[in-house]
């Protein structure tokens, strides 16, 4: 068990989630570390959704759970908004989706890692997951990505995904940079950025501690597989990344202060490359050290950046 001040605010965001959501809240309680509190924030379901959370909150009590009106305005804006409201207090706070199934030592594993870290210094954990079913069979693995984490592979790829993620207070305090209204791409990818942007602490966990529910309704999903990676390609080449980097590059130009020195030169580099030809676009790219975690990634990468497509 994990001791000390550890209390985590888990951030649940839910959208006409019934049909799984109860599995999600019990694995949720049977926590091996028992310092949380869920804060659930729908987002304006039409299902019973609301009622079972009031069934849960009657259950657990107000303080275990707390229940939000969402901005109704997508996923990433409804964990944002969590994350930017007063009323949510904790050292650290876990991303949750609302159809996953935690394993019961996912919180305990993710604090030990980021234990020794000072309070003064952004942390972020985050790692694979266990590939499930509508049933909740398990079926594969996300992937292995074996490179370390940087600022130089989170300017171009989200690492892991937020239902994996634990971050501090200092993490918390970088992410509520970009407002509560602004676009954030996505709440992982944000999370990846500022907190290697700043120099601090990203853990990335080989092992997976929970079931990442793959189904038709799924935001995101997976993107294991040659064939998800190669749309991820597609999408990389086509056009579709420099929409994305467009948004995080103008995000990040409002918290220049906040990056690390080599952090803030790299960033320098990626947005001037952006906005230059061919020849010079290239070589402040490569001074940036982009890279992404796999071989079809960085063909992707090199491709994209010969076509401006970044």
């Amino acid at each position: 068990m994990v001791t000390g001040t550890q209390h985590v605010a888990i951030l649940l965001a839910t959208y006409n989630g019934t049909r799984h959501l109860a599995e999600q809240l019990d694995s949720i309680v049977a926590q091996t570390h028992t310092d949380w509190t869920i804060h659930a924030s729908d987002d304006g379901s039409t299902d019973a959704t609301l009622a079972l959370l009031l069934t849960y909150r009657e259950r657990l009590g107000v303080e275990r759970m707390v229940l939000w009106q969402g901005p109704s305005a997508g996923y990433s804006r409804n964990f944002m908004s969590m994350l930017h409201r007063e009323g949510i207090t904790g050292d650290y706070v876990a991303f949750s989706d609302q159809d996953d199934i935690w394993d019961a030592h996912k919180l305990e594993t993710a604090l030990r890692a980021l234990a020794a870290v000072p309070p003064d210094k952004p942390a972020l954990y985050g790692g694979r997951s266990r590939l499930i079913d509508e049933a909740g069979r398990p079926f594969g693995l996300s992937p292995l990505f074996a490179r370390r984490p940087s600022f130089a592979n989170a300017l171009v790829q989200s690492l892991a995904g937020g239902n994996t993620m634990l971050l501090n207070r200092r993490a918390r305090d970088l992410m509520c940079r970009a407002p509560a209204s602004a676009r954030v791409v996505s709440h992982d990818w944000w999370a990846y950025l500022v907190v290697s942007g700043a120099g601090g602490r990203v853990v990335y966990d080989r092992e997976p501690t929970l079931g990442y529910r793959q189904h038709a309704e799924n935001i995101i999903g997976s993107n294991a597989g040659l064939g998800a990676r190669l749309r991820r390609m597609a999408d990389m080449v086509g056009g579709r990344h420099r929409e994305w980097n467009e948004a995080n590059v103008a995000l990040l130009s409002t918290m220049r202060d906040a990056l690390g020195d080599d952090e803030r030169a790299r960033f320098d580099h990626f947005a001037r490359g952006r906005a230059t030809w061919l020849l010079p676009r290239l070589w402040h790219f490569a001074c940036a050290g982009l890279y992404r975690q796999t071989a079809i990634g960085n063909a992707g990468l090199l491709l994209a950046a010969v076509l401006g497509r970044l």
